[in-house]
């Protein structure tokens, strides 16, 4: 992660640690942009839907974890919750097994990380640690980016 790459390339990058580390079936990284939560990283070889999935924030379930700023674990059958909504676009949801995690970034909800499995699934200690790691780091590097943006447009101003 110390290359110089493109936002959108260390997502992905983190993306795709987490989906060989927990050996799911689907990562996705949303971020907060306008107070929607904007698909940003997909590990779907199909990146599509990058920057077209959006929600708000009382939507769905990944709405329910940036709101209550919790991680949410459901074994099976996620698309029964009812916090659950449906996007058509998103194969992922008919999977069964749901994990999120918060992305916070000084102390405010930057976006959330969702891993899903297709079969029922009993999420570990050791998941629930590593995803919520993941969401601190992710937030860390939101920042990060955020003033390197606004550091190149004073410079080129």
């Amino acid at each position: 992660m110390a290359r110089d790459m493109s936002l959108d390339d260390v997502l992905h990058e983190i993306v795709d640690l987490i989906v060989e580390f927990m050996e799911c079936d689907s990562c996705l990284v949303y971020v907060v942009q306008d107070d929607e939560l904007v698909l940003f990283a997909s590990s779907a070889g199909d990146r599509a839907n990058i920057g077209k999935v959006r929600l708000q924030l009382d939507e769905g379930l990944t709405g329910w974890v940036a709101r209550e700023r919790r991680l949410l674990a459901i074994s099976r059958e996620a698309y029964n919750d009812r916090r659950f909504k449906y996007f058509k676009d998103l194969p992922q949801d008919t999977f069964e097994a749901f994990l999120s995690a918060p992305v916070i970034s000084q102390n405010r909800v930057v976006g959330v990380i969702n891993v899903q499995h297709r079969d029922a699934h009993s999420h570990s200690g050791s998941e629930l640690e590593l995803l919520t790691t993941m969401g601190e780091q992710v937030g860390c590097l939101l920042l990060l980016s955020r003033i390197a943006s606004q550091a190149h447009a004073v410079l080129n101003a």
